[in-house]
């Protein structure tokens, strides 16, 4: 079965615009976790708009299934990660500016990098993973870095899923089948949701781990929107 972890990273931009600790940051993992998943994802960055790196200090003490940090590999991230120790630590590029993550690794081109800051991660018992795009040569890198693990960046997958372009999978499946092949474990995410996670698990052969937070989120609101309206209801006609 393929593994749900959940990212949280929208409850803290929801916390963060109103100041204060609402919505509760640590409460959500561990709900979360009582609701049936099976990881929690945060992905910190430089300017700590949302999740902040003390958040992953106070959800290492409390996250009871898999922990997963992603990031780019910059001093103050690594030092992080040494400090929490998480089950997982994914490699992301993203720039400093960016609103989110938008392209995989060149794993070639960053192969001495990669390698360095991996074996690092690994030496301290933590499972490596490479953001990667589905390109077979940059899974083919990944493997060359060390990596226990690649993520594939599925935006276009979904973006041309939601055109009808069910063709879009290929690459997908052909990078998973290599990497099956070449003993590397294959994880996903980005724009994955209840509209298309169901067809890229089907084509997707090994899937270890799926990390979705925006869509998952954005679901949960409008899926539960119409009970607490109408709790609220309730609550105001109560005599």
């Amino acid at each position: 079965m393929t593994k749900l972890s959940v990212n949280i990273n929208k409850i803290a931009t929801l916390r963060n615009s109103r100041g204060g600790n609402t919505p509760n940051l640590l409460n959500v993992a561990s709900d979360v976790e009582r609701f049936g998943a099976d990881g929690i994802t945060i992905h910190p960055r430089p300017d700590e708009r949302h999740i902040r790196y003390q958040d992953a200090r106070d959800l290492t003490k409390i996250v009871t299934t898999e922990f997963n940090i992603e990031g780019n590999p910059n001093p103050k991230f690594i030092d992080l990660v040494l400090e929490t120790k998480p089950t997982q630590v994914t490699l992301v590029p993203d720039s400093v500016n960016a609103i989110t993550s938008n392209a995989g690794w060149d794993t070639v081109t960053h192969n001495h990098f990669l390698s360095e800051v991996i074996s690092e991660f690994k030496r301290n018992g933590i499972r490596t993973s490479i953001f990667v795009d589905p390109t077979l040569q940059m899974i083919e890198g990944a493997k060359n870095t060390g990596a226990d693990r690649i993520e594939l960046y599925t935006e276009e997958f979904a973006k041309q899923y939601g055109k009808k372009n069910y063709n879009a999978i290929k690459p997908y499946t052909e990078c998973a089948i290599l990497a099956n092949n070449i003993n590397i474990g294959v994880n996903a995410g980005h724009d994955l949701s209840l509209d298309n996670i169901k067809f890229f698990k089907e084509n997707i052969p090994g899937l270890l781990e799926v990390s979705i937070g925006h869509a998952l989120i954005t679901e949960s609101i409008y899926l539960g929107i119409e009970n607490v309206v109408n709790m609220y209801l309730h609550k105001l006609k109560e005599q």
